[in-house]
């Protein structure tokens, strides 16, 4: 088990700066994921806990010990790349063996290790087939079973399931999370831009933005309460609809006005002085519902659909050129292209964000716990 702890962790290429002073506490045996969009500096960050990047200003801590300066080879982690970098002329065995072998380990604790691992993701049977016999799901079990086999403290995963076609994703994505659970000790770090990776196995989520870190917690947490606009619309698909509105009416209960008039009530308290703040107001496509009523949050025409199957995506268009309203129905609803719809969403499914995308509810619960 390894704790690990970053305190004003920066990263500079010359006068470039990628990371910008990242604090993090990971306790031993999470599992962690950092996600965002291309470029937020998710991999970077990763790989200067893998000691691959020279960490330019901050400290990392394992276990307490300072690290900053120590090879990788000693700081008890292991990796599995995007790519699955095997041997290709090595049998399955062997270079799920060869790190073992080179730090000259015994041939029976090379065997125990490499059979356990195999045993863990299901690969005994192809223990003497050559990589060009697997599938592609086959060989990041193989890469992952290597890492296993280094018997390491931390587990560092960057984008491991990248190459593989939808339905291995979702399969070597199960394997994963079956693989956290057989070793509940050691701590997992996961790299990823898909939320769908960063929602179905994290425990906890780090959502980066441009070298920055946004919000930390659970995915229900980073789902329900979302600190600011960024993590309100990356964290969700499709993501969150965002309108421009103000402040009427500020307290516990805050009353806005939005679409051109419209006015709602959201359950969560403002300070005094908002009321005539301009601010933004979101709700998700799935809490959207049909309604009937003439007291529905939004109504216009239907603009486009998206038959998916299981879930139909409604456009709608209340009036905002080249902005629709997105709503998540059942792929069963009757909707027809042209017609007038109405929608209406649950008043504790509604978010409001104050002029800097900084979520009200956000701000008080952050407070409250302080």
């Amino acid at each position: 088990m390894a704790n690990l702890k970053l305190t004003g962790v920066k990263k500079a290429y010359g006068n470039i700066e990628i990371l910008h002073g990242i604090d993090l506490d990971i306790k031993a045996g999470e599992f962690i994921v950092f996600v965002g969009p291309s470029g937020c500096g998710k991999s970077t960050l990763l790989r200067t806990i893998a000691g691959l990047e020279q960490i330019t200003g901050g400290t990392l801590e394992i276990d307490g010990t300072v690290v900053n300066d120590m090879p990788p080879s000693q700081r008890g982690i292991a990796m599995v790349f995007q790519s699955y970098a095997l041997y290709p002329h090595m049998t399955v065995y062997d270079n799920m063996a060869f790190g073992m072998r080179l730090a000259k380990k015994s041939k029976q604790e090379i065997d125990e290790r490499v059979k356990y691992a195999a045993g863990i993701l299901q690969l005994t049977p192809y223990l003497d087939r050559l990589p060009k016999a697997l599938s592609g799901g086959q060989r990041q079990r193989v890469a992952i079973g290597r890492a296993i086999c280094r018997n390491p403290k931390v587990f560092l995963f960057d984008e491991p399931l990248s190459n593989l076609d939808a339905a291995l994703r979702v399969a070597t994505r199960i394997e994963i999370a079956k693989l956290s659970e057989s070793m509940p000790d050691t701590t997992m770090i996961y790299v990823t831009h898909d939320q769908v990776e960063a929602m179905t196995l994290a425990d906890r989520i780090v959502v980066l933005k441009d070298g920055y870190v946004e919000q930390v917690g659970s995915p229900m947490e980073l789902y329900l309460h979302p600190g600011n606009l960024f993590v309100a619309q990356f964290i969700g698909s499709p993501a969150m609809n965002i309108l421009p509105a103000k402040i009427t009416k500020a307290g516990k209960a805050t009353e806005i006005e939005y679409a051109g008039g419209r006015k709602a009530t959201v359950p969560v308290e403002t300070p005094a002085g908002a009321a005539g703040q301009e601010i933004s107001f979101g709700v998700r496509p799935e809490d959207l519902t049909v309604a009937a009523g003439s007291d529905a949050l939004f109504e216009g025409t239907i603009d486009y659909v998206e038959q998916l199957g299981e879930v139909q995506l409604v456009y709608l268009d209340i009036g905002r050129e080249g902005e629709p309203l997105v709503a998540k129905l059942a792929g069963n609803a009757t909707v027809e292209r042209g017609s007038t719809m109405r929608f209406s969403a649950a008043s504790d499914t509604l978010h409001i964000f104050d002029g800097d995308g900084r979520s009200f509810a956000r701000e008080r619960l952050v407070a409250a716990a302080a």
